[in-house]
């Protein structure tokens, strides 16, 4: 029977993407781990693999072919003994099961999320899957099912890693006959608020008909920005606290690391020293490490920071993980490798994705202060300004010069209270003011 082969959803804001090129062509044999085509998701361009074998036996979207959704059918695989003849070219492609199909759909709307490498999909004719013993279809792979024939087990009491939980060759192949049934870990998803309805594209178009202006096209980055951020300011309860920072220590302090580490090749900079405090602050102040999760709180125990990379139209928030854990050097060189990868969007999900806390860094264009926009599901996130020549009152009275840098902590009130806020902002300050306890 042909399997369709699905466009995967390749991180868990994908809606839709790019078929920026196929790597095989209709006639081409493939087995599972094979590289099928390059996909351009709203952060970047990534491979996608087979999870079966068969031949290619229809392409069904051209290359280059732009917002292509999630689950759409692009191409049919053929197993061992079939033709293009098989293929249900009744509206002109094969086509997917019909929406009549209520348990089909249902599964086919929560397909999983890649990490970077996507699958082949469900059956063209749902008719011929088996069923489980409560009546819903088992989703299987036509090669899966055979096998799982020949060694007498029941698809049933496999779980499967395909999309969609479909059960695939390699799940068959690894399964023990009689294994327990797996428990489905899917949950219903909380239907959301509608969100508040602003002017209509129309409307903002015809304010300005007598004005010249250049449509500029969204791609998926800035789609993706624009709606994660607008969740963010409507659904998340910010609240922000804010302090200034003495940089003379640490300047000092800095400035003769990197004269040791000169030979090395290595120069640390100030959002070094950020990531560090902030990370040991983390672990200094443990309920305030934690995500929030829909109807629970997430407290985590490693550091995982999060730091906001700028771009060519968006931005990136690579993830540095275990970042407590780490030197300042291997901080500053994982940072840089993150950054450049980011700006060539050459960074996997997992890369980019996790974290209990994040960091945006504005000073360098020379900002004073600011407040940021929390990224869920980070329970906050430190704006960090630039360091300036402030007066200041020095611990006897006297009226000195020192460098000063303004920060501010936007903090998830779900998940952290102002005054636990208040202590990790203070730690982070610590850290900063006295940088060779950082080292100890």
């Amino acid at each position: 029977m042909p399997t369709e082969i699905l466009m995967p959803a390749l991180s868990p804001t994908m809606e839709e993407g790019t078929l920026a090129k196929w790597l095989v062509k209709e006639g081409d044999t493939v087995n599972a781990g094979d590289l099928l085509a390059e996909i351009e998701t709203d952060k970047a361009t990534m491979e996608f693999e087979a999870v079966d074998e068969g031949t290619v036996g229809k392409i069904l979207i051209e290359e280059g072919s732009e917002g292509v959704k999630v689950n759409t059918p692009i191409a049919v695989l053929l197993e061992e003994g079939e033709s293009a003849e098989d293929i249900d070219t009744s509206g002109g492609d094969a086509k997917p099961a019909p929406k009549a199909e209520t348990e089909d759909t249902s599964q086919e709307k929560s397909a999983g999320e890649g990490s970077g490498k996507g699958a082949a999909a469900s059956d063209t004719k749902a008719p011929a899957a088996p069923k489980g013993a409560d009546g819903d279809r088992i989703f299987a792979s036509p090669l899966a099912r055979r096998i799982a024939a020949d060694k007498g087990l029941d698809l049933a009491q496999i779980k499967g890693s395909g999309p969609r939980g479909r059960i695939v060759k390699a799940d068959v192949e690894s399964a023990k006959a009689g294994a327990a049934p797996a428990k489905s870990e899917a949950a219903p998803a909380a239907a959301a608020a509608p969100a508040p309805a602003g002017p209509s594209a129309d409307a903002v178009t015809a304010m300005y008909q007598d004005r010249e202006y250049e449509e500029v096209k969204l791609d998926g980055m800035r789609k993706t920005i624009a709606a994660r951020l607008s969740e963010a300011k409507q659904t998340i309860p910010h609240f922000y606290l804010r302090r200034d920072i003495k940089l003379d220590a640490l300047l000092a302090f800095r400035s003769q690391l990197n004269k040791q580490l000169e030979g090395r090749g290595v120069k640390l900079s100030v959002n070094d020293f950020i990531i560090k405090a902030s990370a040991l602050a983390l672990q200094a102040v443990p309920d305030a490490n934690a995500v929030w999760a829909g109807d629970k709180v997430l407290k985590l125990k490693p550091s995982d920071v999060a730091v906001a990379v700028a771009i060519e139209g968006g931005l990136f928030t690579p993830v540095l993980k275990d970042a407590d854990m780490k030197s300042l050097s291997a901080l500053s060189a994982e940072m840089k490798d993150l950054a450049a990868r980011a700006r060539d969007r050459k960074l996997s999900p997992e890369e980019y994705q996790g974290g209990s806390f994040a960091i945006s860094n504005l000073g360098m264009f020379g900002i004073d202060n600011f407040d940021a926009v929390i990224n869920p599901p980070h329970g906050g996130i430190l704006a960090v300004g630039a360091g300036v020549k402030k007066p200041v009152v020095g611990k006897d009275g006297e009226l000195t010069v020192a460098t000063v840098m303004s920060v501010t902590l936007s903090v998830d009130h779900r998940v952290i209270d102002g005054a636990l806020g208040a202590q990790l902002l203070e730690q982070i300050v610590q850290n900063l003011e006295n940088p060779m306890v950082m080292l100890a």
